[in-house]
This record gives C-alpha cells, sequence and structure tokens, in this order.
C-alpha cells in the first residue's frame, strides 16, 4: 500500500532553515523564520510566562485528560483582550481551546463546511497553510487580491467580492498583522467591510494571530470586533503562539459568535466532535500558563509591558527601513506604514538567490521578510544589499 504515496515537494521555509544553518559566514542574517527576535537575534520566553510555568511548577496537582474544549479559564480569560467589554457579545460568543492558531483556523473552516458553507473566499497573498487547510478539507477557495500595488489594502477587491458573493459563500479576514504583507486594513475600510457584511450575508471567518504586535492590543482588536458588532454570527481563530511567545506549545482558542445564544449549544457539540476526531484534547500546559497570566494584575501588566517593547522594536525597524534610499526597483517606504511582524519586498526569485548567494541574507523566494530579523546591527548591512540588487 505505501508504495502507492507520491513524494510531496518539502516545504521550502524549511529547506532554508538547513541553508542558513549550514552557511559559515558570521554575518549572515535569516529572515525567513516567522518569529520574534530581540535585537540580539534571540527568541525568548516571556518573563510574565516563566513566572506563570514557576507556579504550575508548584501548585499544578494533576496531569490529567482536558476534555476536547480544553482548558476554559484559560478560553475566558482571553475574552475580554480579544472582543473588548461585552466579552460575549449578551451571552452570543463562547470559544474553545486549540492547538495553536493552526487548530484554530482548521476547525473554524471545517465546521463552517459542515454548517453548509460551499465556498470561501480568501485575499492573496496569505499565510500558506490557509490554503492547505482549505485543500485537504476540500473547501473550494476563490481568491481575490489583498494587496495594492502601493502596498496598501485593496479595498475595493475586497468590498467587490462580498457584495457580489453568493449564497453559502464565507470570507476569511486577517483581524491583524497581515502575514505575509504586513498590509492591514484602516479603521475606515474596517467600518466600510462591517457595513457590506451585514448587507450581504456572507459569513466571516477572521483569523487572528497577531493581536498586540501591531499598533496595540485595542487598536489591533479594532476590525474584529467592528464586524463582530454588524453581523449576527462569525467564527474567530486566535493564536496566542506570537503575542504570548509559545510557539512550541501551540496555544490558540477558537470563538464562536452565534445569532441566538441557544444555538451555541448545538454549535460547540459539533466543534467538540470535530476536535475529538482531530486532535482529541489539546495541549495543556501553555494554555494554563496564559490562564494563570491573565488572572494575575501585576502578571498581565508585565506581559503587556513586554509586548509594548516588541512592537516598539519592529516599529523602530520599519522606520528606519522607510526611510532608507534605495534607488532602483525595490521601494521600502510603504514598510513603515505596514505592521506586525512581516513584509513583502518587490524582489524576483532571481534577487532573492543573489541576496543569498552574495551577502547570506535568507528570506522566502516570494520575498516575505521577518521583520524582527533585522536590528541595528544589521540594518544597514540590509539595505546597502538591496541597494544592490536593486540598481
Amino acid at each position: 500500500m505505501l508504495e502507492n504515496l507520491t513524494p510531496q515537494p518539502p516545504d521550502a521555509l524549511l529547506a532554508l532553515i538547513k541553508l542558513y544553518s549550514d552557511d559559515a559566514r558570521t554575518d549572515k542574517i535569516d529572515l525567513g523564520v516567522g518569529v520574534y527576535r530581540t535585537g540580539q537575534g534571540d527568541t525568548p520566553v516571556f518573563a510574565a510566562i516563566k513566572a506563570a510555568e514557576q507556579r504550575l511548577v508548584e501548585q499544578q496537582d494533576t496531569k490529567a485528560y482536558l476534555g476536547p474544549e480544553g482548558d476554559m479559564g484559560f478560553v475566558n480569560s482571553l475574552m475580554p483582550h480579544i472582543f473588548g467589554a461585552d466579552a460575549t457579545m449578551g451571552g452570543r460568543i463562547s470559544g474553545m481551546q486549540t492547538p495553536g492558531g493552526t487548530g484554530a483556523v482548521r476547525l473554524a473552516v471545517a465546521l463552517a463546511q459542515k454548517a453548509g458553507v460551499e465556498r470561501l473566499h480568501m485575499g492573496r497573498p496569505s499565510w500558506p497553510n490557509h490554503a492547505q487547510i482549505l485543500s485537504d478539507i476540500e473547501l473550494e477557495m476563490v481568491p481575490f487580491e489583498h494587496a495594492s500595488d502601493d502596498g496598501t489594502a485593496n479595498i475595493e477587491a475586497v468590498l467587490g467580492v462580498i457584495k457580489s458573493a453568493q449564497p453559502n459563500d464565507a470570507i476569511l479576514l486577517h483581524g491583524a498583522c497581515h502575514n505575509p504583507t504586513g498590509i492591514d486594513y484602516t479603521p475606515e475600510e474596517w467600518d466600510a467591510i462591517a457595513a457590506v457584511l451585514a448587507e450581504s450575508g456572507v459569513f466571516p471567518i477572521i483569523d487572528i494571530a497577531y493581536q498586540g504586535l501591531g499598533q496595540g492590543m485595542e487598536e489591533d482588536a479594532y476590525g474584529l470586533r467592528r464586524v463582530l458588532g454588524a453581523v449576527p454570527e462569525a467564527f474567530i481563530a486566535y493564536s496566542c503562539d506570537k503575542n504570548f511567545g509559545l510557539y512550541r506549545d501551540r496555544v490558540g482558542a477558537f470563538y464562536a459568535m452565534a445569532r441566538e445564544v441557544n444555538d451555541l449549544e448545538s454549535i460547540f457539540s459539533n466543534a467538540n466532535a470535530l476536535a475529538r476526531a482531530s486532535w482529541s484534547m489539546p495541549p495543556d500546559h501553555g494554555g494554563a500558563a496564559v490562564r494563570i497570566v491573565l488572572r494575575d494584575g501585576e502578571l498581565t501588566k508585565q506581559w503587556l509591558d513586554e509586548l509594548t517593547q516588541m512592537r516598539d522594536r519592529m516599529r523602530q525597524v520599519r522606520n528606519t527601513l522607510a526611510k532608507a534610499d534605495v534607488a532602483g526597483s525595490v521601494e521600502l517606504k510603504p514598510l513603515g506604514r505596514q505592521n506586525g511582524l512581516f513584509g513583502m519586498l518587490p524582489v524576483t526569485p532571481e534577487q532573492v538567490k543573489q541576496l543569498r548567494d552574495d551577502h547570506a541574507i535568507y528570506m522566502a523566494s516570494s520575498g516575505r521578510i521577518n521583520i524582527a530579523g533585522l536590528h541595528m546591527g544589521n540594518i544597514e548591512k540590509f539595505i546597502e544589499a538591496i541597494a544592490e540588487v536593486a540598481a
């Protein structure tokens, strides 16, 4: 039977990691892997998380199974930060824990399909795993162009898709810090999106994986909250992997907003059944650490302060890039008004290879870069290299 399996193409990012690791040059720059890095190139554990983990070591008295819904203390403690003061929208929002944001997206898409969604509209480029999940679930994906040539969102495209959508259509929107472009909708554009969603009946699925890494926790939640205030029902996929630094612990949550409070029981009985068949129960450790942080005022403040430091450092990098005088085909100025970990450079695969071969600068062939891979010690080298390949 196993000879029937055909080899699949290797993951390009994993191949890039190996190339970087094998490069002996001491001034090499890794802009590929999508994790936060400090100015020293480290991906640290949050001090607030360290303190919470210490409490777990001292106080946790069991490793018994969680149910398929996971740690509901974690799920509920997140909700005010995501949804605001009326975190449940009058009891119409509930959630469950998932293995990372990926688990939340997969659950949201699978449950939407089970509820009757036949097509999903998705801006491109997008996080590559979005398309892989849709393909695996066998839900039709209809692409639209997310970005305009000037480095801003193509608001006409998304509004046009929503207005012309068919019955049983859904749309996947990035809540903040778009991956891979860093191009977010402005508050005014979110207002327009919410208005046409309210009129169209298109079902929104919002993936918010980087809250707090763009403009701030409240600012990054604007679009999500604006949409939820306008539509009767929606799914939300949330990740704590980035804004709590819990990448390897896989900490995420799936939320549903129902038309009526009584609908939540049916929604989550189906969600639990899908989760049970996929991962049975989510891992406990990371979610428990987040719960401890969010239930302790001092730890919450410490976490938010650490998040602000991360955001400020990436903003410093973006502003430096935006001010760089690079002649030729590569424009860096748009990076200054974009958000989050990622940005897209208008470079060809040949230029990406030149940057790697001649300058030891590693990035995805698409031109996506991890902004946090740059710091004041290597950014001038990067700018000079970009100027050379763009000339």
